[in-house]
């Protein structure tokens, strides 16, 4: 591969690096083909890019992303492949839901909103991470919450100030 041909992979991957805001780095070595490309459909039927990448690539998109960890570089080594997501947690569930059927793939470390997760022993955190839409969605319910009491006192009142007085009353 000549120079040129790297430097256009190392851009297009930072370029999704930072467009994705997350990562995940995994190890797929000594997988079987047939393994690898269930790996790839599940990824592809759950909104979930996949990309194997020499690891020299993957830290030259890092660092040119802006992604300067140490930690995360200390795990480029082998095989690597990585997988990006619009939601946070879904490659950690794909990966936990692979390994009931095999030992690989590993995790090696992801990147999560600024976030790095070095290890194996990671991924039940990462399954359990809400994602930004399950974050706003418990927000909103419980800023729901006090109104919808209100309006239930209010109607339940006759639509009265001294109907919600008393329904007021009655819980406290």
């Amino acid at each position: 591969m000549r120079k040129e041909e790297k430097q256009e992979i190392v851009l297009a991957l930072a370029e999704q690096i930072k467009s994705y805001g997350n990562f995940y780095i995994t190890d797929t070595a000594e997988l079987s083909v047939e393994k690898v490309n269930n790996i790839r459909r599940k990824c592809f039927e759950q909104g979930i890019e996949i990309k194997a990448v020499k690891n020299t690539l993957i830290k030259k998109a890092l660092i040119e992303a802006g992604v300067d960890e140490e930690e995360i570089f200390g795990t480029l080594k082998g095989a690597s492949t990585m997988m990006f997501s619009e939601v946070a947690n879904a490659p950690a569930k794909l990966i936990k839901e692979l390994r009931k059927s095999g030992e690989k793939p590993l995790l090696k470390a992801a990147f999560i909103e600024a976030t790095a997760f070095v290890g194996d022993n990671q991924l039940t955190a990462l399954v359990n991470l809400k994602s930004k839409n399950e974050l706003i969605a418990d927000v909103i319910a419980a800023l729901e919450s006090p109104a919808k009491n209100v309006i239930s006192a209010l109607q339940s009142g006759g639509n009265t100030v001294a109907g919600l007085v008393k329904a007021l009353e009655e819980r406290g």
